[in-house]
This record gives C-alpha cells, sequence and structure tokens, in this order.
C-alpha cells in the first residue's frame, strides 16, 4: 500500500516522476521538449504550483492558462483534448503507481478540472486571434 502525498517532498517526487514519462512520449514529449531547455527550474515550478494545489500554500507564481495558449501558438494551433487526455492519463498512472489516499485523489480531481479549464482557455484563444 502506498502512502499519501504529505509534503512538498511528495509532490516533488510526483511532479519529476510524471515529467519523466511525459519527456519520453511520442504523442506529448514534443510540447515540453522544444520549450523547456531548464528542467530543473521548470520541474521547481510545477512544484510550487501543486503544492499550492493541493496543501494551499500560495507558492506559486504564474499564468499557467497564459502560457498554455502562448505553447499551443508556437506549435500552431494543433493541441487538441486528446493531447490533454494523454496528459491526464500519465498523471494518473504516476500517481497511482507512488500515492494512494485522500491526497491523491483530489490531485486526479484537480487535473481533470485543470485540463479542461486549460483547453477550453486555448480554443478561446484561437477564436479572438
Amino acid at each position: 500500500m502506498n502512502k499519501d502525498l504529505r509534503s512538498r517532498k511528495d509532490i516533488h517526487i510526483l511532479v519529476s516522476s510524471f515529467y519523466d514519462r511525459v519527456r519520453k512520449n511520442s504523442e506529448i514529449g514534443y510540447f515540453f521538449n522544444n520549450r523547456i531547455s531548464d528542467w530543473d527550474t521548470h520541474i521547481s515550478k510545477l512544484t510550487d504550483f501543486w503544492e499550492s494545489n493541493l496543501f494551499f500554500t500560495g507558492n506559486f507564481k504564474g499564468n499557467p492558462a497564459m502560457a498554455h495558449v502562448k505553447v499551443d501558438a508556437e506549435n500552431d494551433h494543433k493541441i487538441t483534448e486528446y493531447h490533454f487526455g494523454i496528459w491526464l492519463n500519465l498523471w494518473f498512472q504516476t500517481i497511482d503507481e507512488l500515492f494512494e489516499g485522500e491526497m491523491a485523489q483530489r490531485l486526479k480531481n484537480n487535473a481533470r478540472k485543470m485540463s479542461t479549464h486549460l483547453f477550453l482557455r486555448i480554443y478561446q484563444s484561437r477564436k479572438q486571434a
């Protein structure tokens, strides 16, 4: 039985493991690998994001929606709900392999909501362009 997420260290392990998978994925990895040059900084920022999301620390500073809109534009508006589905499946697989419990489930639910929100923001930005 895996433990539940309890700390920033747990979040860091999750985020690092997840992005190892993302970077190797043939269907979505290039969106990340072509954009991110400093993975240590990116992992730290996303650890801040998910730590704030899960434990309400307020450590994250940034605008995920605008970042995703920009990446979509840089990729000729080719990001689809299919890509978000792959992202979600990798996220769920990583959580399930490493953690279980209330916080792990909360991260899955929050990721579902967030992926929908981000894709809608991308879609809306295309209509405005």
